[in-house]
């Protein structure tokens, strides 16, 4: 259970992307530029250069996309250290959107952040083989409600594959299923379906060959117990242990992202504040639909890193007065008694 008045660290996922992304921090931070030196190397090409300069066509790719949302949200982290002349306060939970689970697990020391880059290249690969052998294709959904999507899916042979916020459901398929989905949403009254830039059915069954080669590269992999828990995209549900880790991951791109799900268990475990680690705003938008009582920061450019370390400072000062005030109060006790 996680207690009131506590902290979770979200990272974003495949569609957060942007040609520069990360650049401002590579400019002004030594440990953002670390970060970018560290994945160029253990790739072996300049992914930095694709972040920063493009072109969009070849960044957008799945192979490459992975890695590179990674590698600054990764940088972003680590910008934000820097600011606070250190470790950042601990969270109390993370989870990541698909991809972003990565992140989590390499800022909570679960995985080591080379073998993450290694992993999510090869993830990449798979998932882009695997729509090129089998195309398809994924398609967000807005006004329906999950029981009408579920129903559709059902008559058209497709799969819920997010389910992000209310009024918000990605569902995938083949391109001749999700084309019926498509006609039939409509007439049931979707206010709009949009077909996703992604090579294919993600977190669905025509993923199957990708989820068994990568749950192969997963398993020669180097795990370590996280330091605080991570909500699982797969289950909605808390992992502290690396062997639940490793399936959840090999599980996760056959599977149903439970964004909605998560965010919600989370808030009712006592999250009351969630920092978003990564480009774009994706994930802290999806929370305002979910919850909008619920504060969101977010790590980013170099204006709303400086904005986290302000917050940041005042958390840890509001975590000492507390560590004093529940002294004081023990104190007390053992006086009276």
């Amino acid at each position: 259970m996680i207690k009131n008045g506590k902290v979770a660290y979200i990272f974003p996922g495949q569609g957060s992307q942007a040609v520069g992304m990360g650049k401002n921090l590579y400019d002004k931070y030594r440990s953002a530029r670390g970060v970018f030196h560290e994945a160029d190397k253990t790739l072996g090409f300049s992914l930095s250069e694709l972040c920063f300069e493009g072109p969009e066509e070849e960044l957008t790719q799945t192979i490459n996309v992975q890695p590179a949302i990674l590698t600054v949200s990764m940088a972003s982290f680590r910008a934000a250290e820097e600011i606070m002349g250190g470790p950042i306060p601990v969270p109390d939970v993370v989870a990541g959107h698909s991809l972003g689970e990565y992140t989590a697990l390499v800022v909570i020391g679960a995985l080591d952040f080379c073998d993450a880059i290694r992993l999510v290249r090869e993830r990449g690969r798979l998932m882009q083989e695997a729509g090129k052998a089998t195309p398809g294709g994924m398609l967000a959904v807005l006004g329906l409600d999950p029981d009408t999507v579920e129903d559709i899916c059902l008559a058209a042979d497709t799969e819920v594959s997010n389910a992000n916020c209310p009024g918000q459901i990605v569902v995938s398929g083949s391109e001749e299923k999700l084309a019926e989905f498509k006609t039939v949403a409509e007439t049931k009254g979707a206010r709009r379906t949009i077909r996703l830039k992604v090579s294919g059915a993600f977190h669905s069954r025509l993923m199957q060959p990708a989820a068994n080669s990568l749950a192969r590269a997963i398993s020669v992999t180097s795990f370590n117990e996280p330091a605080v828990p991570i909500m699982a995209n797969v289950t909605a549900e808390m992992l502290n242990d690396a062997g639940d880790i490793r399936r959840e991951l090999a599980d996760q791109i056959t599977h149903c992202v439970k964004w909605q799900e998560s965010v919600e268990n989370m808030i009712n475990g006592g999250v009351s504040r969630f920092v978003e680690i990564g480009h774009g705003r994706v994930l802290a938008d999806l929370i305002k639909r979910i919850n909008p009582e619920v504060p969101v920061f977010n790590i980013d450019d170099i204006d709303t890193t400086n904005q986290a370390g302000i917050w940041w400072t005042e958390h840890r000062r509001q975590h000492i007065r507390g560590l004093v005030e529940r002294a004081m109060q023990a104190a007390k006790s053992t006086h009276a008694g």
